[in-house]
């Protein structure tokens, strides 16, 4: 057992442990440990298909991807991952796991294992990324009907919001006591959370986080939804990342600053010594433009995430780029040489942050490694671009798995698996029977 997680135990006076880890679709399984038994056993084995389930539970047929045997894995904790729960009753602490085979080598279907692989490829090229995610989500009315439309929560004036309140100061304020609590719970679990502003929906939020190293990002992003379910919980409300929530409000987003530093140098590889772009920054924002489109299970990974992709509601349709524009898929945010970055806004809230991530890197490595060009900039609105995304999960799928040079990069065991899991999710949304068929269809046709 690593030592500082000893330390850490001993030193906080932990009674339990929560071993987590996120399976595909981001949400976290696992078992909960006394502390002795924790530490006298050092690992935890769960069964590889715990890697294949469904947003609602199911998994497809894991013979072809884990064996007919359903083995175990072990799942070994990362000792720079441990936190406090801070909403626990008792001292329990969470500590976020490694999936591995027992040979030692990383389990290929593992979202912590495809970003890691991706990250090797940076390694070996003596680069390190830099990512910085910003989190949009609902605060919503406690809701047990899922045939209703959600609702936006009463705030302190004891009325819902009105209209839609972009970055209004009294919008965010009218729920005090939820954004005080969960701040503090923020800062016991170390998540690094920076900005707080209130998003165009009601209720909307957007949390933003300082810039770092992506898989330490993506446990913080893991972390961070749980802990939001969990404080809106106790005053009484949701949250939600569902990417669109409401019919007529703007989606919610999980937009990725990524930049790229040179390991020897601490360099931005994206541009020169005289403060100009590098070569890399147009081929890096080239893999972008080629690649988002056939990863779009990975950027948007439920039939819902599709809703939100549509013109005029701050969601881009396109994968265009341009200086400081918002109305494209790829934005360049204005800064200095030293921080030049690039902005992927495609990915939704509903993702899962260690895919997302590596999608998003995967999609960047390959531009500077084919050396690809990209488009000219656009310099003014990009609404009224063609459909440049798939417009449905089912041809989303379909992209990915035929994609090749992905199936290099994060591995073909895991193309082939996910594709799976994200047909499956289809299958049992495609047999629902909606409300609007009910309402249009029953005596008319």
């Amino acid at each position: 057992m690593n030592p500082s997680l000893i330390k850490f135990l001993n030193e906080n006076r932990i009674h339990e442990v929560e071993c987590v880890i996120p399976d595909m679709t981001g949400i976290a399984r696992g078992k909960i440990l006394p502390r002795d038994l924790f530490l006298s056993a050092g690992e935890i084995r769960l069964p590889k298909s715990v890697l294949l389930n469904t947003v609602n539970g199911q998994q497809p047929d894991n013979g072809p991807y884990v064996g007919d045997t359903d083995p175990d894995m072990v799942c070994v904790p990362d000792a720079d991952t441990v936190r406090i729960v801070p909403w626990a009753a008792e001292p329990v602490a969470v500590v976020i796991h490694d999936c591995q085979e027992w040979d030692g080598s990383s389990v290929a279907l593992s979202p912590r294992s495809v970003l890691r692989k991706v990250l090797k490829l940076y390694q070996d090229k003596g680069w390190d990324p830099i990512v910085a995610p910003e989190m949009e989500f609902y605060l919503v009315a406690k809701q047990n009907n899922p045939h209703e439309p959600l609702q936006p929560p009463l705030g302190r004036t004891g009325k819902p919001e009105a209209g839609r309140q972009s970055y209004s100061i009294d919008a965010v304020n009218d729920f005090d006591p939820f954004f005080m609590e969960l701040s503090n719970f923020c800062s016991q679990h170390q998540l690094g959370v920076e900005t707080l502003i209130h998003e165009a929906g009601p209720g909307q939020m957007e949390i933003n986080f300082s810039h770092g190293a992506p898989l330490d990002l993506a446990d913080r992003v893991f972390l961070f939804k749980r802990t939001v379910r969990e404080t809106a919980l106790r005053h009484g409300i949701f949250a939600t990342f569902m990417a669109k929530p409401m019919e007529q409000e703007p989606g919610s987003a999980m937009h990725i600053h990524q930049s790229i530093i040179d390991s020897s140098t601490r360099q931005n590889i994206f541009s020169l010594a005289d403060g100009s772009a590098s070569p890399y920054f147009e081929q890096y924002i080239a893999g972008l433009q080629k690649y988002i489109p056939q990863l779009m299970p990975m950027f948007a990974p439920y039939v819902n995430s599709y809703r939100r992709l549509s013109p005029f509601m701050s969601a881009p349709i396109n994968v265009r780029w341009g200086n400081d524009n918002r109305t494209c898929g790829i934005r360049i945010p204005k800064s200095g040489a030293s921080a030049r970055r690039v902005e992927n806004r495609v990915p939704g809230v509903d993702v899962n942050p260690y895919l997302a991530m590596a999608a998003t890197l995967a999609c960047g490595y390959l531009g500077m490694h084919e050396q690809l060009s990209a488009s000219a900039p656009t310099i003014d609105s990009a609404w009224n671009v063609s459909h440049e995304l798939p417009r449905h999960l089912e041809d989303a799928i379909e992209a990915m798995r035929a994609c090749e040079p992905m199936h290099e990069v994060l591995g073909s065991a895991f193309v082939e698996a996910f594709c799976a899991v994200k047909e499956l999710e289809y299958a049992t949304y495609n047999r629902v029977i909606s409300s609007w068929e009910r309402e249009h269809l029953l005596l008319l046709v």
